[in-house]
């Protein structure tokens, strides 16, 4: 388990560029035959990967959780960007194919991925925050969620945005969770940007070639930074900080959000001539 404590805004400003990948960019999401975890103290998110091989894996509490399974007290949505894989929920399966979501509520005790294929394993991402009641589980493939087109293609945003844990969907505590496909030819994600001080944010960027990058840009709009990110890479965005990106060519990400509300549109705009 990575553990990345919360930063105020003003110390975020006098970070070096090594200073800063280490707070906010978690650079490897998927490993082989493991899962990787990262918890961020900012609304106490935590993401990750699973990637089963041989065997079943399966997400077990830590000291850090202080319960005695890791959904006593948090809920869990995934979606897997791999090959077609297996959730079990207390015993019963779920079959996720590519880009299939699945919520999993609070109380469920004994949670564990296997892939169909090891040759071609399942990569399960996942994103899990606190949660005070359960909701059914729910199974989303990307027709179930709901769709919202943006963008212009004078304007290299164009991007389609499929909200899969979102309450015109499914019932979730906190947790809010969707993908977002890029067009060829279109480059940028939320720009014009934003902030929301009511809710944290994480990327999670993904169908890039190896030599693709993704300059993300966060910071405060008068007080921006950047990081440079390659595939299957995440960035934590706290409510203070801008979350944008634009890449070498098209892209894929995931986005998690948590905190005050689940309203998607509740987003504090960021007019161009203010970025700094």
């Amino acid at each position: 388990m990575d553990v990345r404590q919360g930063m105020h805004s003003a110390h975020a400003k006098t970070l070096t560029t090594e200073e800063l990948r280490r707070e906010f960019l978690i650079e490897q999401i998927f490993v082989p035959g493991k899962v990787t975890m990262t918890y961020s103290h900012i609304d106490r998110i935590v993401v990750g990967g699973v990637c089963p091989t041989g065997k079943p894996l399966v997400i077990e509490a830590g000291k850090e959780f202080g319960v005695d399974y890791l959904l006593e007290r948090r809920e869990l949505g995934t979606i897997n960007i791999g090959g077609p894989g297996t959730v079990s929920i207390d015993g019963k399966d779920y079959d996720l194919a590519t880009e299939d979501g699945l919520y999993i509520p609070m109380g469920t005790k004994n949670l564990s991925f296997r892939s169909k294929d090891a040759a071609k394993p399942a990569k399960f991402y996942f994103a899990c925050t606190p949660a005070h009641t359960a909701y059914p589980v729910v199974k989303i493939n990307i027709a179930d969620a709901s769709p919202e087109k943006l963008g212009k293609p004078e304007t290299g945003n164009v991007r389609t945005i499929y909200k899969y844990l979102h309450p015109a969907v499914l019932k979730t505590c906190q947790l809010s969770m969707g993908l977002t496909k890029l067009e060829p030819g279109s480059m940028w994600n939320t720009m014009p940007c934003h902030t929301h001080e009511r809710r944290m944010e994480v990327y999670f960027y993904f169908n890039m070639p190896e030599d693709a990058v993704v300059f993300h840009m966060m910071g405060e709009p008068t007080e921006t930074r950047h990081l440079i990110m390659r595939n299957e890479q995440a960035a934590i965005s706290p409510s203070w900080s801008i979350h944008s990106g634009v890449g070498s060519q098209a892209y894929t990400f995931i986005w998690a959000m948590c905190g005050e509300n689940q309203v998607f549109h509740d987003m504090d705009h960021v007019p161009m001539t203010t970025l700094k």
